[in-house]
């Protein structure tokens, strides 16, 4: 078998030096680097201390997390008219409005996932079937549903807790 050569003590280096440039000279380069290097001191994130808390101070209540849900289905989808192409952006929208919505009532420590189903009604049936690995005690979901004579959006709402 062949040994192979070490390799500790050999170390590659990302910075060269390039001939011709005066040291004295401030590049465009330098001056970006300087603003970014302000630009990321004058936001730094603020460290908190850990809580040791286990349980949220609010938990997440499902009927109201439902109610809202249905509220936005109904004011977004009142005047909606299926065609096959304006789905996509249709699900994108009510679902980014869907979470913002739930965010705002305020339940502390938790993680949202929002998921849309937009069917059309053909004369077919569909099921849907979602798995998770959650806390029984802390972790919820919702459905809330909207439908039509022409179509059915199904609006799914994770909750999850983060300690």
């Amino acid at each position: 078998h062949e040994k192979l050569p070490s390799v500790s003590g050999k170390h590659r280096a990302s910075s060269y030096d390039i001939s011709g440039m005066d040291p004295d000279d401030e590049s465009i380069t330098d001056f970006t680097k300087n603003e970014l290097l302000v630009f990321k001191t004058s936001f730094a994130r603020p460290k908190y201390g850990n809580t040791y808390r286990m349980e949220p101070y609010r938990k997440c209540e499902s009927h109201i997390v439902r109610k809202r849900a249905e509220d936005i289905l109904k004011q977004k989808l009142q005047d909606f008219k299926y065609i096959g192409i304006n789905g996509a952006p249709t699900c994108t929208a009510i679902s980014e409005d869907i979470l913002a919505g739930v965010k705002d009532l305020g339940f502390d420590r938790y993680k949202y996932i929002v998921q849309l189903f937009l069917v059309q009604k053909t004369g077919q049936s569909i099921h849907i079937a979602s798995r998770w690995v959650w806390d029984i005690a802390r972790d919820t979901w919702v459905q809330a549903q909207y439908e039509t004579e022409n179509y059915i959006m199904v609006a799914l709402v994770v909750a999850s807790y983060f300690e």
